[in-house]
């Protein structure tokens, strides 16, 4: 099924915002595609904490009924990521800085073992099918399609735990990675630095491939630093 594309009878009330983009990945029911898009929206920080939106004026910004919008966002309620809110709509939770911080912690005490682990571990073709995820990640950075970078970086990097064979660690950092919220990539694509972190699953991959565990780790926790660093931009 081809992506919904934006609608040419947007409302002139409705907040401008990218189309629902290709999803990849395990999910592929129209209404699992639909909450991945919004689900990106509000790591990205398109959708805003304390805001109230409503199912027909996110559909209106992303081109497709109300219905499956309203669908996915009962879906995000049961995730905490939004509330919902009587005759009015959905408001975006709010996260505290604490509350990131904790989760950037328990991601590096989970990915950053498990991933230098893959050093030694993972299958070269395994790791190489994860390049076109790696370069659409870049794409993105350049084209500042945030919703797109935040949909290839949570493929790449679950499809890269996916390797170590524990679905269950995967699913805990998918949680993980919901929940967080990543405010400062507006800024960071404006002034061109967001390129530098899209680079750095490139480079993951080299240093993966050529069996440099110490390289590996370096780039890990400078990569999940720079996580940390994009949603506190915004607070600064």
């Amino acid at each position: 099924m081809a992506a919904p594309r934006p609608s040419s009878q947007t409302p002139a009330a409705s907040a401008p915002g990218p189309a629902l983009p290709v999803l990849g990945g395990r999910r592929s029911s129209y209404r699992e595609r639909v909450a991945d898009a919004l689900r990106a929206a509000l790591i990205a920080g398109e959708l805003r904490p304390g805001e109230v939106y409503s199912a027909p004026t996110l559909a209106a910004r992303f081109g497709v009924s109300a219905t499956p919008v309203r669908e996915a966002m009962l879906d995000l309620a049961k995730e905490g990521l939004v509330d919902a809110v009587p005759n009015k709509g959905f408001r975006v939770t709010e996260v505290s800085d604490r509350q990131l911080d904790e989760y950037t912690h328990v991601r590096a005490l989970i990915e950053i073992p498990t991933v230098v682990a893959l050093a030694t571990t993972a299958d070269p073709v395994s790791l190489e099918a994860l390049r076109p995820a790696a370069r659409e990640i870049v794409a993105a950075a350049v084209a500042g399609d945030l919703i797109a970078y935040v949909e290839a970086d949570t493929r790449f990097h679950l499809g890269l735990l996916a390797l170590a064979g524990n679905s269950h660690l995967v699913e805990v950092v998918r949680g993980l990675r919901g929940r967080a919220r990543l405010y400062g990539l507006t800024a960071l694509s404006a002034s061109g630095r967001l390129l530098a972190s899209a680079e750095e699953h490139l480079e993951l991959l080299d240093a993966l491939l050529a069996r440099d565990g110490r390289a590996v780790h370096e780039i890990m926790t400078r990569h999940l630093g720079h996580v940390r660093g994009l949603w506190a931009a915004a607070r600064d």
